[in-house]
């Protein structure tokens, strides 16, 4: 099953489930599918172009700020777009249940979106600090107060690099295949299928799911050499630089993530290691690590349910939908900031990064299953 190691002042618990019917599993894992994920539903998303210090932002937005509640921003990995990353996991079923309580803002990375113009012959493509430094352009131009962020390697690290740049604006984050090390893309990983154009791209698939989805590598490998363009994408491979985060205590003034963090990663995915890595330097008592069984390195396309559910809780932590249905858990919780909260109502943050560290250590709360 599925394993949930959540770190709290109280210590550490466990929780295990399994996937009914894990997508990289049997004979329905054959994918008849395969656009369901990769196409859209793009019926109520409307697309914006905005301005920021570093160029213009590809953004596309699902309904309005509600009250007080953050919007939920993501970001892709390198060589996929919002479309080719997150579909699967925003069209899920489950997954409907929070997104009428919260407005949705997918990122696409410079030039990384579906029919983006080619960037000229020496363009200079953003670092990955001035690629979190254009995310406050698009909080101020939507409004939002501040955002819940999603985000899967490469964008997973610009949504970190943005929260400790701007902790004011980041109320949480969901950080999948996460490397803190100063790796290239290439070298870690990124959560792309080998293209064509780009034949050296490691996919974060474990060798036994490349040998049992060769639909699905091959999907991503055709939407990758036609949707992605080949020359943008090459400048956002390029980017180096570590995450330079230590747990507080370790090394004199350490910089960790504030927020609440979920950490995600696939049981056999080649990103575990660094996953691991960076759960050992950030802060335990607001840190879940979550290790998704049946799962390599695309959680989100492959276990859409288990990681929906488990985002009902890490909203839940938060002090968010605090009667959202739980299919197959049975939740107790201690000392939370949650118990008169509404999710559609005025509240203040569970966790503003102005307040104390007593005030942080109130979120203390126990999970317990029942299958």
């Amino acid at each position: 099953g599925l394993l949930l190691q959540e770190m709290t002042m109280a210590g550490l618990h466990e929780l295990r489930f399994t996937e009914e019917k894990p997508l990289l599993r049997g004979q329905d894992a054959e994918l008849e599918n395969l656009d369901v994920f990769l196409s859209a539903v793009d019926m109520d998303w409307k697309e914006h172009d905005i301005e920021t210090p570093y160029g213009l932002l590809h953004v596309v937005i699902r309904g309005s700020p509600k009250g007080n509640c953050p919007a939920i921003l993501t970001y892709h990995d390198v060589g996929l777009n919002h479309k080719l990353c997150f579909n699967t996991f925003f069209n899920y079923e489950d997954m409907q249940e929070i997104t009428k309580h919260f407005v949705v803002c997918h990122v696409d990375a410079p030039g990384q979106q579906a029919g983006a113009s080619q960037f000229p012959q020496g363009y200079q493509y953003p670092s990955m600090d001035q690629l979190a430094a254009m995310l406050p352009s698009v909080v101020q131009h939507f409004g939002f107060k501040y955002v819940i962020g999603i985000g899967v390697g490469a964008g997973a690290y610009v949504l970190a690099k943005f929260a400790l740049i701007f902790p004011d604006l980041v109320e949480g984050l969901v950080l999948m295949n996460i490397d803190p090390n100063g790796k290239g893309w290439i070298d870690c990983g990124g959560s792309v299928a080998p293209s064509s154009t780009h034949p050296d791209l490691r996919p974060p698939l474990a060798q036994e799911e490349l040998v049992n989805n060769t639909e699905l590598v091959q999907s991503y490998r055709q939407q990758i050499g036609s949707v992605v363009n080949q020359f943008n994408l090459q400048l956002f491979l390029n980017i180096r630089r570590d995450l330079d985060i230590n747990r507080p205590g370790t090394v004199p003034n350490a910089k960790t993530l504030r927020c609440p963090v979920m950490l995600v990663v696939g049981d056999n995915a080649p990103a575990e290691e660094g996953v691991v890595e960076c759960n050992s330097k950030l802060d335990p008592t607001n840190t879940t690590f979550l290790k998704m069984a049946d799962s390599g390195g695309l959680p989100q396309v492959t276990q859409p349910g288990k990681l929906t559910e488990a985002f009902k809780y890490f909203l839940q932590g938060m002090g968010y939908m605090p009667s959202a249905s739980m299919t197959r858990l049975a939740r107790s919780r201690t000392a939370s900031l949650t118990s008169a909260s509404s999710v559609d109502g005025a509240r203040p943050r569970a966790c503003t990064h102005s307040e104390s560290t007593e005030a942080m250590g109130q979120i203390n709360h126990t999970m317990e299953v029942s299958c």
